[in-house]
């Protein structure tokens, strides 16, 4: 497959931790822009607390309020059986649920285990009646563990296709991965796992974004989601073009 497939997150992940609430009337916009620049897979929103992540209290109002194009996939996070239920209500096209490599982030993040997490996101898995993608955080470093072993990547990653994930999506969730480590977890992942089972998500945090993207490509990933206008300063690969 030559296709390069972007899933813009922008509207979850690029705003979920902004200090000053955006609009609803913004994120609207924002999606809908996305989609009329070309984009065909979007991750609007998430459907969690809002005590924990107040910026995302407007989850159903922002897909109420989208103007939907049929060949636009809308997506939303969704960590539990609550937010799918609201999610599916809400008409969105494919759920996504997500679990740490590192017990220490884990804990930090969600104040469980990852086999608890697992657990959780069980009946999510269960009751979905849309597609389902699994994200993994930390997969290379943890801010509280350090350095990850990729097999617990890869054991991990099986795990959550056995459960029913159709793709995983591999988070450098704090920006540290360089190249030598992507290609080496790779190497790793690929002798269990297709890479069409597979997706990047590199954040930029040490300008290592866009080669990570070039390792994973070189590798076969053909899935990308890039983070807040990394894909836009990336140069189109050898041979392959956007869809």
């Amino acid at each position: 497959m030559n296709d390069v497939v972007v899933v813009e997150v922008g509207p979850r992940d690029g705003l979920q931790n902004e200090p000053t609430l955006v609009s609803t009337a913004d994120k609207i916009e924002l999606v809908d822009q996305l989609g009329a620049a070309g984009l065909r897979k979007i991750e609007v929103t998430s459907f969690v607390s809002p005590k924990w992540v107040p910026q995302m209290a407007d989850a159903a109002d922002v897909m109420a309020g989208i103007a939907r194009k049929t060949d636009v996939t809308y997506a939303a996070l969704t960590p539990n059986l609550r937010g799918l239920l609201a999610a599916q209500n809400s008409a969105v096209d494919e759920v996504a649920v997500f679990a740490s490599a590192s017990e220490g982030f884990s804990q930090a993040n969600i104040n469980c285990s990852v086999a608890q997490s697992l657990e959780r996101f069980q009946p999510v898995l269960d009751s979905a009646t849309v597609p389902v993608r699994g994200y993994i955080s930390c997969i290379v470093e943890c801010p509280y563990d350090g350095l990850v072993d990729p097999v617990q990547v890869v054991d991990l990653a099986l795990r959550m296709l056995e459960m029913g994930c159709f793709e995983i999506s591999l988070g450098d969730t704090i920006g540290r991965a360089k190249p030598a480590q992507i290609e080496r977890l790779l190497s790793k992942i690929l002798d269990a796992i297709p890479a069409g089972k597979l997706a990047g998500h590199f954040h930029d945090t040490n300008a290592q974004a866009i080669e990570n993207i070039d390792i994973s490509l070189d590798a076969g990933v053909r899935v990308l989601m890039p983070r807040s206008g990394v894909w836009a300063a990336a140069p189109m690969h050898r041979g392959l073009r956007e869809m």
